[in-house]
């Protein structure tokens, strides 16, 4: 079975994806775009990582028999194209949990400690910080965070966050009478750290704006490792810049890649990474394992695992 592997992959990466017993993977970097229309000709699986699978890249795959998200946010996929063509599309719930969990906690502890500054100014030769700096030191035991969303990377960062002092409370669209829950408003309110771990849809996009951002708590901070088109980022430029919110960490944004140019970029109380929260080792292995299985069902007529459409 042809599968194309939308993805650069590492030689360790690229190794075990040319093992794969039964598969004919073909790696094409996102940024190889005659590469990848080449070899949509003859594919009939895509493993879907981040670059958007457009209408015309579905158009272009006469023989494709399956969309496989290599992780869980199917928003960069035209399910209405696929539709029209009856092409499942799957996706990995879960496969990701642990690592984009330990990314959210790695935000958190870097925006309370201002790593990335301590980081350059050691690299410079300044060994002790600044008075300010001192001033603006913080730690997670204590403080409580509100988790947007009741799924599984949520379940995996609630523990380890409770285990460290922190009081948590989560929202989701499901009302629990679990102590935890709470609307979404009375959350903003409550919360010094605020983590988002939603999908991005027509009902969620743009949902943290200047209206949510004012319903925070004066100096909260805001994590996003979930969709960068959940948060008005001038409306959270604007938070930060007046010292409503006192610092962000951002593994996505609206517009991938961000430009180097990109305004939160040159806040001293934003940690940005470039949409690698899930980017492990250990989660590919939970993927790898999926995705061929799901080759496997298609190849036998079976249901397929955590169909989406």
């Amino acid at each position: 079975m042809k599968v194309v592997f939308h993805y650069t992959a590492g030689p360790a990466l690229a190794a075990r994806l040319a093992a794969l017993p039964g598969l004919d993977v073909t790696i094409c970097p996102e940024a190889d775009d005659s590469g990848f229309a080449a070899a949509m000709t003859e594919a009939e699986v895509l493993w879907h990582v981040l670059k958007p699978c457009t209408a015309a890249v579905i158009a272009g795959a006469p023989k494709l028999r399956l969309i496989q998200k290599i992780g869980v946010g199917v928003n960069t996929i035209d399910l209405p194209a696929a539709a029209s063509r009856g092409i499942p599309v799957c996706n990995l719930p879960g496969s990701n949990a642990p690592a984009v969990a330990e990314m959210a906690l790695l935000l958190m502890l870097s925006v309370l400690r201002r790593l990335p500054q301590l980081d350059a100014g050691l690299r410079k030769g300044v060994w002790a910080s600044t008075p300010a700096a001192q001033d603006s030191f913080g730690e997670l035991g204590g403080k409580t965070v509100g988790l947007v969303g009741n799924g599984a990377v949520p379940h995996a960062l609630a523990p380890v966050l409770q285990a460290l002092g922190c009081t948590v409370l989560f929202h989701s669209r499901t009302v629990s009478a679990d102590p935890g829950y709470r609307r979404l408003d009375d959350l903003l309110a409550q919360s010094d750290i605020v983590s988002l771990h939603i999908p991005q849809t027509q009902a969620t996009a743009g949902m943290f704006a200047a209206q949510a951002f004012a319903r925070m708590k004066p100096g909260a901070i805001l994590i996003n490792t979930a969709r960068g088109g959940l948060v008005d980022e001038a409306a959270l430029l604007a938070a930060l810049q007046s010292g409503h919110l006192a610092g962000a960490g951002l593994d996505v944004f609206a517009t991938e890649p961000a430009p180097a140019d990109h305004p939160l970029f040159a806040r001293s109380n934003v940690v940005v990474v470039p949409h690698v929260a899930w980017l492990t080792s250990g989660t590919f292995d939970r993927s790898l394992v999926l995705a061929s299985e799901n080759c496997r069902r298609l190849l036998a007529g079976a249901d397929l695992l955590h169909r989406v459409q």
